[in-house]
């Protein structure tokens, strides 16, 4: 059995954790609200492309993006260098190996976070330092000409990129976005229908595709790594809240066992006191 000093010992430590906890999470909420009002996506820009494409015929452009024929995939896993994220990290690099053993390839992860559960699997993979929100759109420039290098040169064709994606505050889903093959989403939705015309092109058809690719892989990795960035401060907060929870469980039953013992001592001393009054009472008769 505990003793009273050691109860209202953990019942502070208790307490103090608590409040640092609530701190983390105002920190937290704070980050998420700064970063959504600078998120900014890019769907114009996509279909600005897609128009482009749907003006002429790209289905006889024998380009690499299009169509990279039996080449081996990449994987590009976006993780954090932070903790506290309740097991997001690991939820990423799962599904990140999920997709290579559909189709064996390169891995390529992004954070300190999946470089270690990495290191744990022996699976051979190539590593990126995590996202920072002042250097991330030159991180998606690096990841972007690192992936056309890499294309250029014939490491792989199809390209994916597994990351976490915040649905609203309290709610994160990992997603796999597929960058290559390029495909129109007039092609996902044939309804829609292409709107291929004659047009006069200067410059080589798949000089275009490679040109106009390149610009969209560039804004999708910086958009991908703001939503990635913020669905670490979402998670952190989840977790927080949880273990805060845990927390003021811990802190009730603490003041449970506390008030029981320091009960159980008053009592003793209580029936020591009256048997010692009746000892010296007894012998004074």
């Amino acid at each position: 059995m505990k003793t009273i000093s050691s109860l209202k010992k953990d019942l502070e430590f208790t307490r103090s954790l608590s409040s640092l906890v609530e701190v983390l999470k105002a920190i937290a909420v704070s980050q998420f609200k700064a970063l959504e009002k600078k998120i900014k996506t890019f769907e114009k820009l996509q279909l600005t492309i897609e128009s482009f494409f749907e003006l002429i015929n790209i289905s006889s452009a024998e380009h690499i993006f299009l169509n990279p024929g039996n080449r081996a995939q990449a994987i590009v896993a976006v993780t954090s260098d932070s903790g506290l994220l309740g097991g997001l990290n690991m939820q990423v690099v799962n599904q990140a190996l999920v997709e290579l053993e559909k189709s064996p390839g390169k891995l390529i992860v992004i954070g300190e976070r999946g470089k270690a559960y990495l290191r744990e699997t022996k699976i051979p993979f190539v590593a990126f330092g995590g996202i920072t929100e002042e250097e991330r759109y030159g991180q998606a420039v690096q990841m972007r000409d690192y992936v056309m290098s890499q294309i250029s040169e014939g490491q792989f064709g199809p390209l994916k990129v597994v990351y976490p994606r915040p649905i609203s505050f309290t709610v994160q889903r990992v997603e796999v976005s597929q960058f290559l093959p390029f495909v129109l989403t007039s092609l996902k939705h044939p309804e829609t229908g292409p709107r291929a015309i004659d047009v006069i092109l200067e410059s080589r058809l798949e000089d275009i595709i490679e040109y106009l690719v390149f610009i969209w892989m560039g804004q999708k990795f910086y958009e991908i790594f703001g939503l990635s960035r913020l669905a670490e401060f979402a998670a952190r907060f989840v977790h927080l809240e949880e273990s805060h929870q845990k927390l003021k469980e811990m802190d009730g039953k603490l003041k449970l066992e506390y008030f029981r013992v320091r009960h159980e001592l008053i009592d003793r001393n209580m029936r020591e006191l009256f048997a010692a009054r009746l000892l010296y009472a007894s012998r004074e008769n």
